[in-house]
């Protein structure tokens, strides 16, 4: 190891390590905010683009610093966040060895966009993905079993989440393939949660209906990369 003649202190932000390849391009939520039974139901989370970066000039809130009450340029990011449409719910049983999932439940209709991410080329494939389930929701047997399933996911799941997907005919973007989520549902009993995610099926669910004006919020991101770069 190499040894230096003085301390210093470290280079560079700890969160940030291991500065490797993203192993998904689409961050992962590693944890979900804790639930909280009082509060009414609501969504933890969200999925947006990046469209660009402008600068704004803000005045800074902080006593005892230098720049207390003066005004500061910022660099901010700016994100596009179209609808997310909620396609499925998934009920997890806890176990001794953590979360696992127990049923799950997807919609009737599934839009072109959400069913080309189960393909990796689309327009040679069959696009048979979903047909069958579809056809349970249509007879009596298969709406049985749908009811079945939410029924015990009320009686025994203790997380309910939600599987959604972007919009990518929004967006003025190249890509068609939508990226699909889990997204969990905080607030309310189980029961509640069910009905809600139930009722929500196939339905958007705008941004302002997770997160609200001035919320502080986690953002988890990829950079493009930028390789090994010199000084």
């Amino acid at each position: 190891m190499s040894h230096r003649k003085f301390s210093a202190p470290r280079h560079g932000h700890v969160g940030f390590l291991p500065k490797k390849r993203a192993a998904r391009h689409r961050g992962k939520v590693k944890s979900f905010p804790k639930d909280d039974p009082t509060k009414p139901i609501h969504l933890t989370a969200f999925m947006g683009y990046k469209a660009g970066m402008t600068h704004i000039l803000r005045e800074v809130d902080k006593p005892g610093s230098k720049m207390n009450k003066k005004e500061v340029v910022e660099a901010v990011t700016i994100l596009e966040t179209p609808p997310l449409v909620i396609v499925g719910i998934i009920g997890y049983i806890e176990t001794p060895r953590g979360l696992r999932t127990f049923k799950t439940v997807f919609a009737e209709h599934l839009s072109e966009d959400c069913r080309r991410r189960f393909y990796k080329n689309w327009y040679k494939a069959k696009r048979k993905a979903f047909t069958k389930y579809a056809k349970k929701w249509q007879d009596e047997l298969g709406q049985k079993d749908i009811e079945k399933d939410l029924n015990k996911m009320k009686k025994y799941c203790s997380v309910i989440r939600v599987v959604a997907h972007t919009q990518m005919k929004l967006l003025r973007k190249r890509q068609k393939k939508a990226h699909i989520m889990e997204i969990q549902v905080n607030g309310g009993t189980v029961v509640e949660k069910v009905d809600w995610a139930k009722e929500h099926l196939e339905k958007q669910v705008p941004i302002s209906s997770v997160f609200s004006q001035d919320e502080m919020i986690d953002v988890i991101g990829v950079t493009k990369g930028k390789g090994f770069k010199g000084v």
